[in-house]
């Protein structure tokens, strides 16, 4: 080989390697029970970061222990993350307590400026940003409204409440929305993880449909839950479309793949050298209504034409 060449060589680039940390509430799971363990990965794959190449992921779960949230915040900061990725209210304010100089994109189903987070959608400046599930509140009485139009007979309905404070405007919104149809809203809180205790409750109290309220506790518990509507016969309507795809009945929301490809884009954005600050907190425009016509059938529910016309995609 010449020695011209080598130099050549030896000049090749070396690829820099980012540190993106995620805070969750909830437990560790894998790709198995949670998509979202699967969808950043494969959103920051398309954008061309790949773990073990020039990606490292730093994951930390809270295990349900809210408490817990702070340190683990401060753990990835120790670790020299240059982005934080915060699920839900909780982690996003742990985020922004322990690591104040750090950017964060949070995404959830919850009101940054209400619950001051940031003092703008528009303009959040700081080092907050994030994707938000919902336009204006949780999305929880559109769901009520579309399960009632699946159940019209339906006069008293159940909402299953994680044991988590931050769930409580969308109690209010749901049973907001359930007064104005003339429903009464029973409303059972599922305590450490003991949901066949929470469905019994609901069978006590009489219920004719639920409505599962959006928590990523129920998206990591969703199998235990359409088991249970499914064995009491129960109508439910979820969040997102992978719960009915693993069998619920209905979801009303966004693309959940779609949301983290926009979280991806957010993180890649940052670590460009766009200040998080100068990017506003995206609203869904878009969302999907999924019927599972195989659950109907098996719990002997009979879904009106006029709601599966609506419907974006009905499983067979």
């Amino acid at each position: 080989m010449p020695a011209a060449i080598v130099p050549a060589l030896w000049a090749q680039p070396v690829e820099r390697v980012v540190r993106i940390g995620t805070l969750r509430p909830s437990a560790r799971t894998t790709s198995t029970t949670d998509p979202q363990y699967a969808y950043l990965r494969n959103a920051m794959r398309e954008l061309g970061y790949i773990e073990g190449r020039n990606l490292v992921l730093e994951e930390r779960f809270a295990g349900g222990d809210l408490q817990r949230l702070p340190a683990l915040a401060r753990e990835l900061v120790a670790a020299r993350v240059e982005v934080i990725v915060a699920v839900a209210a909780t982690a996003a304010r742990a985020a922004r307590e322990a690591a104040p100089k750090t950017p964060v994109v949070f995404f959830g189903n919850f009101d940054p400026v209400a619950i001051g987070l940031v003092s703008d959608l528009a303009r959040p400046g700081g080092m907050m940003t994030g994707i938000l599930i919902a336009p204006d509140g949780t999305l929880a009485g559109k769901r009520i409204e579309l399960l009632e139009a699946a159940v019209p007979q339906a006069t008293r309905i159940g909402l299953l409440l994680p044991d988590e404070p931050s769930i409580r405007a969308q109690a209010q919104e749901t049973g907001k929305a359930a007064r104005a149809l003339g429903v009464q809203l029973v409303e059972v809180t599922v305590a450490q993880s003991n949901y066949a205790a929470a469905f019994g409750a609901l069978v006590n109290e009489r219920v004719s449909a639920l409505v599962v309220a959006a928590h990523n506790y129920f998206v990591r518990d969703r199998q235990a839950i359409i088991d249970l509507a499914a064995k009491h016969g129960l109508p439910a309507i979820y969040e997102w479309r992978e719960q009915v795809v693993d069998g619920g009945l209905m979801a009303y929301s966004t693309s959940l793949a779609g949301q983290y490809r926009r979280i991806a884009e957010y993180v890649d954005r940052i670590l460009k050298g766009t200040k998080p600050g100068d990017l506003p907190i995206e609203r869904p425009y878009r969302f999907e209504l999924v019927i599972n016509l195989k659950t109907a059938k098996a719990i002997g529910l009979a879904i009106p034409q006029s709601l599966l016309l609506r419907a974006d995609e009905v499983i067979e």
